[in-house]
């Protein structure tokens, strides 16, 4: 997916100075990523720009799941505070917040010890966000459409009533909910020296049911080309001895709930699509490759 070119204005500068109270004076960096926000370092903090729909008591919803994991766990990154206790500010319609600048890489999720890494800080995330009861969303998330079994009409193409009918099942029996980061894959965190240090972007958090993460990082931390499933296996048994609050996992639920995540993402990119990204070749065969997985993972296709 194409990375947005929001930039960081002067009035957003100003803005941001009077809401925390301080000067970020000097230049400031874009830093890498972002498909729907932009962030950009200045000295020891990084401003998030996000996109003008994005509702402020949504993403200060969202901003609440960060501030209770990291009062747990030191991986996870929190916003800071306004002078008035807020983590959004507005400016040229767009939500602002400020964030502690962390050092680090995108780790590589190809190496198996960053993959069983990964799945162990998973399990760490939920067993810290179990505990946490926040009020309902006030927008629900993209990935929730769909979720609990109704037929999602943003996505004809890929309609599937199969899928809809296991997935109102699977929600039927498993009824452990907490919230969730939403989107946790390996360009949402950070590595220095060898460990994974940080947990970012908090802008899809949901409470849902822990299997949906960890089906959708199983997909995230692998990679595809080479023995897939044997890693998905990998990640879930990982994550499991770590002590995550996921339950069991067969072969059938991980793939059930990576067609889910795979569908929202087809509907996600004929949405950016409308919005105006412009989608490059290498996006359209991602693309393409995903809704193929999407097909060869149901049930009937791999027992046949």
């Amino acid at each position: 997916m194409p990375y947005v070119e929001t930039p960081l204005t002067e009035s957003m500068r100003d803005t941001i100075e009077k809401a925390w109270g301080r000067g970020f004076g000097g230049e400031a960096e874009r830093l890498f990523g972002g498909e729907e926000s932009a962030a950009y370092r200045i000295a020891d903090v990084v401003v998030r720009v996000g996109p003008v729909w994005r509702d402020t008591a949504e993403a200060e919803w969202c901003h609440s799941i960060a501030v209770h994991a990291a009062s747990v766990m030191p991986e996870a990154v929190a916003p800071l505070r306004t002078a008035d206790g807020a983590t959004v500010v507005r400016a040229d319609g767009r939500p602002l917040s400020l964030w502690p600048y962390v050092e680090g890489e995108w780790p590589d999720a190809d190496e198996p010890a960053v993959r069983l890494a990964g799945a162990r800080l998973l399990a760490r995330l939920h067993r810290a966000l179990a505990s946490y009861a926040p009020p309902p969303r006030p927008v629900a998330a993209f990935v929730e459409t769909g979720l609990y079994g109704e037929a999602p009409q943003d996505v004809p193409e890929l309609a599937d009533p199969e899928l809809d009918r296991w997935l109102a099942g699977f929600h039927r029996r498993n009824r452990t909910r907490h919230p969730l980061h939403g989107d946790y894959y390996t360009g949402n965190t950070l590595a220095r020296g060898g460990e994974l240090v940080a947990v970012l972007d908090w802008d899809e958090a949901i409470v849902g049911a822990p299997e949906l993460e960890v089906a959708s990082a199983a997909l995230e931390w692998s990679d595809e080309d080479s023995g897939a499933a044997a890693q998905w296996r990998e990640f879930v048994a990982e994550y499991h001895r770590a002590g995550g609050t996921a339950g069991p996992m067969d072969d059938v639920t991980v793939a059930q709930l990576i067609r889910h995540r795979l569908r929202r993402e087809a509907a996600y990119f004929e949405l950016a699509r409308r919005r105006g990204a412009e989608h490059d070749e290498d996006d359209v065969e991602y693309y393409r490759r995903r809704v193929e997985m999407f097909f060869d993972l149901r049930p009937s296709a791999r027992a046949s």
